[in-house]
């Protein structure tokens, strides 16, 4: 048994499947985006979690499974929320503890680096931090905030370009769909126009959904209306068409994309792109996950 307090539900990145998942926060310090339900559970009211709990928990998972794990991933949220000197010394212990471990990696809110100078994101990248989920969810200011966002398109350029230049690897995620009929013209352009600025190592797309329902959106967004499947190819092809990327890993295969798309942006933009138009004139060639129902 691993000795590590988890509140659940405990959330982490699907490529981070096989990682220990060390939780230093709990829930969000932002939590007021509108579309997103991961931690509004009154268990998972944001809070640091006390360092000595931490430390304790990462030396005592370092005696039983120091020379197995590989990867550690930072919970819960938005772990860099946490002050440079406390995760420097979570860096510190985790090296110290479990010796073959070869990749540390967390959520980023953008808002949690405007605080941070470059050396100290410099220096967290030297202690071992390799890889930041940073989900903008849309390049579009208008889009960000109607959905309570609490940031912009500079916001989060300022926060990607600090990871950049530390050398940390950058995983940016776009919700496609997210600005509804009515600004998904512009939800795509900026969204492109925010990769392009950042030239982020992966770039992934999931279509926003609302398995509690719709009202929590509408209450500060009442104009949004969901894309259809016809809609979503369509955002998406407008989206892929504006991306000017050099080495970018692209992906488009959570559950809630209706058609999967893999590939290296720009080498395989145009295989990309006749894909998705494809799907648009023959949406049936769209691959439907299994047990999957969005009520579009």
């Amino acid at each position: 048994m691993i000795p590590i307090r988890y509140v659940e539900p405990v959330f982490r990145p699907p490529s981070e499947a096989e990682s220990l998942i060390l939780p230093v926060t709990d829930g969000c310090s932002w939590n007021q985006c509108t579309f997103c339900e991961m931690y509004t559970a009154p268990q998972k009211k944001f809070r640091a979690r006390d360092e000595d709990e931490v430390l304790e928990s990462i030396r005592l998972t370092g005696e039983r499974y120091g020379d197995q794990i590989r990867r550690v991933f930072l919970a819960d949220g938005d772990a860099l929320v946490l002050p440079t000197r406390r995760l420097l010394a979570i860096l510190e212990a985790i090296h110290t503890h479990m010796p073959a471990v070869r990749r540390i990696s967390s959520y980023c809110l953008p808002r949690n680096l405007r605080k941070k100078s470059q050396q100290e994101i410099d220096e967290l990248s030297a202690a071992g931090l390799k890889m930041v989920y940073v989900g903008a969810e849309s390049g579009d200011d208008q889009v960000l905030a109607a959905v309570q966002k609490g940031e912009t398109f500079d916001s989060t350029c300022d926060a990607l370009d600090k990871l950049g230049n530390a050398g940390i690897t950058r995983s940016v995620m776009i919700l496609n769909g997210l600005g509804g009929k009515m600004l998904s013209p512009q939800h795509a352009d900026n969204s492109a126009r925010l990769a392009n600025a950042t030239q982020p190592e992966y770039l992934a797309t999931l279509v926003v959904s609302f398995p509690t329902g719709e009202g929590r959106l509408r209450a500060g967004f009442p104009g949004w209306e969901p894309l259809d499947r016809h809609e979503l190819f369509v955002e998406m092809e407008r989206f892929l068409s504006g991306l000017d990327l050099k080495r970018t890993v692209f992906r488009s295969d959570h559950a809630s994309n209706w058609l999967i798309l893999k590939g290296t942006l720009g080498a395989d933009k145009e295989r990309l792109l006749q894909q998705v138009r494809q799907a648009i004139v023959t949406p049936e060639t769209a691959r439907l996950r299994p047990g999957w129902a969005r009520g579009l």
